[in-house]
């Protein structure tokens, strides 16, 4: 019931996940967060089962901090994606997988913004967008239409206000608050919180 969605501009990664926690047809809390700055300028977004996404989240992040201190600089996103991916794989190969799909988010002085969809089959890719959840469902189309390389960062929050639209007039569970993230040279930013738009079903007269 999840939704995790981000996408690449020429200068920067904009990420926005749904803050619902729920369980069957029980929700919990609306106030949950599911995105994980990993340093500076790197940001991992994780959905997946309750547990495995907290756990998994915090197991990478405190791993990729310590690679700071013992070295003295970050890992790039890139190398903390391969580094991410890596965990995954070996998990997947044991007797406690983790049930997590992430999205990893980056600005790389050398590489630039890059964004990284992974899944917890420990399958990788660099992509433009990406969504994760059955929200993709109804969301990569409005990606695919809308997406170009150099969108700017207002042009970025409009596809994202799109998406929840549509996720809130065709998906059968309400999630009703989105955080939203940018990732540039500045580090990450908070940007302003998506909700949708108010939907009403046509009258058929």
């Amino acid at each position: 019931m999840e939704f995790l969605i981000g996408l690449t501009g020429p200068d920067f990664v904009v990420m926005a996940a749904d803050t619902t926690s729920a369980r069957s047809i029980l929700t919990m809390k609306h106030d949950s967060n599911k995105m994980h700055p990993l340093n500076g300028k790197t940001l991992m977004g994780v959905v997946g089962e309750a547990g495995d996404a907290g756990q998994f989240a915090e197991f990478i992040g405190k791993n990729i901090q310590l690679y700071k201190y013992r070295n003295g600089y970050d890992l790039s996103p890139k190398a903390a994606a391969h580094y991410t991916r890596k965990n995954l794989a070996d998990f997947l190969r044991s007797r406690t997988p983790y049930q997590v799909n992430l999205l990893m988010g980056g600005w790389d002085e050398n590489d630039g913004p890059g964004l990284f969809f992974m899944d917890y089959l420990a399958s990788m890719n660099q992509t433009p967008f990406a969504a994760h959840g059955y929200g993709s469902f109804f969301s990569m189309s409005i990606l695919d239409r809308y997406y170009h390389p150099n969108i700017t960062v207002q042009e970025a929050q409009d596809i994202l206000q799109k998406c929840v639209d549509e996720v809130q007039a065709r998906f059968l569970v309400n999630l009703p608050a989105f955080k939203v993230k940018i990732i540039s040279k500045d580090g990450i930013k908070d940007l302003a919180d998506l909700k949708p738009h108010a939907f009403q079903v046509p009258v058929q007269s």
